[in-house]
């Protein structure tokens, strides 16, 4: 079969049950904990919109969003920031948008510099392998220690 889903809000797993009365599926015991939804820091907001349009802009990703920057909540953005499976799970695990907002940017400010950096090294690979200029250096190197 293929399943469909949604995410609508954040739930915590309390126990798995592997059958469910009347249902041909497993299903589980959840709770729904107070999760703060509001536009945490517009400030914070647009600094990580601006690192996500710059990790993308050096990955050559064209990505939009559905929404106005303006209406951007770290839901909205978080799948497009470059994390592994264990940090998007730990962000969901933060229940203040504020805080959603800072792990964004610690994690954008952790990335960048390093994706800038290959991107400085491809275009290094990218050439032919002469250097210019480098008769007039003098390589004075010492050889091979003799006994």
């Amino acid at each position: 079969m293929d399943i469909s889903t949604q995410g609508i809000k954040v739930f915590r797993t309390l126990e798995v049950l592997k059958q469910v009365p009347d249902k041909l599926y497993s299903g589980a015991i959840v709770n729904y904990p107070d999760n703060i939804e509001d536009a945490g820091k517009r400030t914070n907001m647009q600094k990580v919109v601006a690192g996500i349009r710059e990790l993308h802009r050096l990955l050559k990703v064209q990505k939009e969003f559905k929404k106005p920057d303006d209406e951007l909540t770290s839901y909205d953005i978080a799948h497009h920031a470059g994390l592994s499976l264990d940090e998007e799970y730990e962000l969901l695990g933060l229940l203040k948008e504020v805080q959603r907002q800072e792990y964004l940017k610690r994690h954008l400010r952790k990335v960048l510099p390093v994706i800038a950096e290959m991107e400085q090294l491809k275009e290094k690979i990218k050439l032919n392998g002469h250097f210019k200029n480098l008769s007039s250096l003098d390589f004075d190197l010492p050889g091979p220690a003799k006994e």
